[in-house]
C-alpha cells in the first residue's frame, strides 16, 4: 500500500516537473513576443503603411509573434526563395545544360533553359566545349519553350533595363548586350556580333550617354555625346531563332543549322555547373535572369512542358502543399506584382529550406548576410559576424526581408518582414526593419 502511494506521489512529482519544464521553455518566447509586440506598437513609421510580420521558433515549432501574417503581400524578390526551394528538391546536384542525340554524322540538341551557358559570372563552359569539340554537324531543335518572352505581369517599359532580359529555352551570354568604355574612351560591345546593330542618334546631343534599344528589334541607339569613362550598361537583346543561331555560330566558330524535331525520351544530358553555385549567384545579387531560367530547367528535369505557369503549378502541388496559405506565384524572380504570399507562408517555406539543406553553414553561405554580402551588405552595419541571413525584395512602394536571425544567445529564428504600399523613402523602411531585427538579435 505504502509503495503504491509513494509511486503515485513520484508519478505526480514527475508530471509536475515535466509541466514546469514545458512552461519554463515557453517563458522566453512569451517575453520575446511581448517585447516585439511593443516595438511594433511604439513604431510611428510602421503605422503609415501595410506591414506583415512573422517570427518563428523552428526548434519549438512555435510562432513567437505575428502581425497580419495571414494577409497577402507583394513579395518582390522574396519570390526567389520559392525558386530556390524548388531547385533544392528538383536539381540538388547539377544543372542540366543541353539534351542531345547523335544520328550518324549529325548531333541534334535541345535547350533546357540553362542560364549558366556562357553566363558572364558563372561562366559555364561544359556544354559549349561539348558543341565546339564535336566533329559532327550541329543542329538546334527549337520549340520546347511554350511561354512568352516576358513573365506574367512584367512591366513592358522596363524592357531596356538589365534586370529584365527575355526568357527562352537556350539563353546565351545572360541574354543581354554589354556596352562599356575602353581605356581609349571608345565604345565596346559584347557580344561583338551586335556591333552592326548600333546606330548613333544625331538628334540626341545634350542628353547623358545611354543606349536605348527599339522595343521590337535589335536596333540600339546611342547619343552623340562621348561615352563616359568606366561606363557599363547591360541591355537585354531581342530574342529570336535567327539571333540564337547567329550567336551560336559566332561563338562556336562553326555553322549551326535548325531542325524541326521533337526531343525523344532517350535524349542524353550534358550537365554544366553545380547547383549550389547557381543558387548562390541567384540569391546574393538577386539575379532575375537566373531565377526565371531556373524554372525552365526544373521543367526539363521533371519532364514537364517548358512553361513557367505549368512548372509552378507542378511545384505547388508536389512540394508546397503543406504551406498554411495557398500562394499566388506567377514568375521565378518576383518582377511581377501578380505574386502574392503571406508572411507565415514565407516562414513555413524558410523552415522547409532549412530542413532540406540540413547544414546551416552551407545555407547561410548561399544567402545574403546583413552587413557582409549580397543585397543585405549595405542594409546592416558592416561586420564580419552577421546575424541576419535572408532575401530582400524590392519594387516601387514595396520592400521586404525574409530569412533567419541569429540572436546573441545563439538561437536561430525564422522571420518574414513584409512592407507594402508605402510612399516614404525605401531607406526609411529599411532602417526600421533593421532596427527591429537588431533589437531581436541583441535582446534574445
Amino acid at each position: 500500500m505504502q509503495k503504491r502511494i509513494l509511486g503515485k506521489i513520484n508519478g505526480t512529482i514527475y508530471l509536475i516537473l515535466i509541466l514546469a519544464s514545458c512552461l519554463s521553455a515557453c517563458v522566453p518566447n512569451r517575453i520575446l513576443r511581448n517585447k516585439v509586440q511593443q516595438e511594433f506598437k511604439n513604431s510611428q513609421l510602421i503605422k503609415q503603411y501595410q506591414v506583415g510580420f512573422a517570427l518563428y521558433d523552428k526548434d519549438k515549432k512555435e510562432m513567437i509573434f505575428q502581425k497580419d501574417a495571414d494577409k497577402y503581400f507583394t513579395p518582390a524578390s522574396n519570390t526567389k526563395l520559392y525558386t530556390f526551394y524548388a531547385g533544392l528538391k528538383i536539381i540538388p546536384d547539377s544543372i542540366p545544360s543541353l539534351r542531345y542525340v547523335e544520328r550518324q554524322d549529325s548531333l541534334i540538341f535541345w535547350g533546357t533553359g540553362d542560364l549558366s551557358f556562357l553566363q558572364t559570372q558563372l561562366k559555364g563552359t561544359k556544354a559549349f566545349d561539348f558543341l565546339k569539340n564535336t566533329t559532327k554537324k550541329l543542329f538546334f531543335a527549337p520549340g520546347r519553350y511554350t511561354g512568352s518572352f516576358y513573365g506574367s505581369g512584367w512591366q513592358w517599359d522596363d524592357y531596356n533595363d538589365y534586370y529584365q532580359p527575355e526568357i527562352n529555352e537556350l539563353p546565351l551570354m545572360d541574354n543581354v548586350v554589354l556596352v562599356s568604355a575602353t581605356k581609349e574612351g571608345k565604345m565596346q560591345i559584347f557580344p561583338a556580333m551586335f556591333n552592326t546593330c548600333f546606330v548613333k542618334d544625331s538628334t540626341e546631343k545634350t542628353k547623358p550617354f545611354k543606349v536605348v534599344r527599339d522595343f521590337n528589334s535589335n536596333a540600339f541607339h546611342y547619343p552623340q555625346s562621348n561615352i563616359p569613362a568606366k561606363y557599363a550598361q547591360q541591355i537585354p537583346y531581342k530574342i529570336s531563332l535567327a539571333t540564337t543561331l547567329d550567336l551560336l555560330a559566332d561563338t562556336l566558330k562553326k555553322s549551326v543549322e535548325v531542325v524541326n524535331m521533337k526531343m525523344p525520351a532517350n535524349a542524353k544530358t550534358i550537365y554544366n555547373l553545380k547547383s549550389d553555385s547557381v543558387f548562390k549567384q541567384m540569391l546574393l545579387p538577386s539575379d532575375n535572369f537566373i531565377a526565371e531560367q531556373l524554372l525552365l530547367v526544373y521543367a526539363d528535369k521533371l519532364g514537364e512542358e517548358m512553361n513557367t505557369a505549368k512548372v509552378i503549378n507542378r511545384i505547388n502541388t508536389q512540394y508546397l502543399a503543406t504551406l498554411p496559405d495557398k500562394p499566388k506565384w506567377v514568375d521565378g524572380s518576383g518582377l511581377s506584382r501578380g505574386n502574392l504570399f503571406t508572411p507565415r507562408d514565407m516562414v513555413a517555406l524558410l523552415e522547409l529550406i532549412y530542413k532540406e539543406v540540413n547544414n546551416q553553414q552551407r545555407l547561410f553561405d548561399m544567402l545574403p548576410a546583413g552587413g557582409k554580402t549580397g543585397t543585405l551588405k549595405s542594409a546592416y552595419p558592416k561586420t564580419d559576424n552577421p546575424f541576419v541571413f535572408g532575401k530582400t525584395g524590392s519594387l516601387s512602394n514595396n520592400h521586404n526581408q525574409s530569412g533567419y536571425v541569429v540572436t546573441k544567445k545563439g538561437r536561430t529564428l525564422i522571420f518574414s518582414f513584409m512592407n507594402n504600399n508605402f510612399v516614404l523613402p525605401t531607406a526609411d523602411i529599411r532602417k526600421e526593419m533593421v532596427r527591429i531585427m537588431t533589437y531581436i538579435h541583441d535582446n534574445f
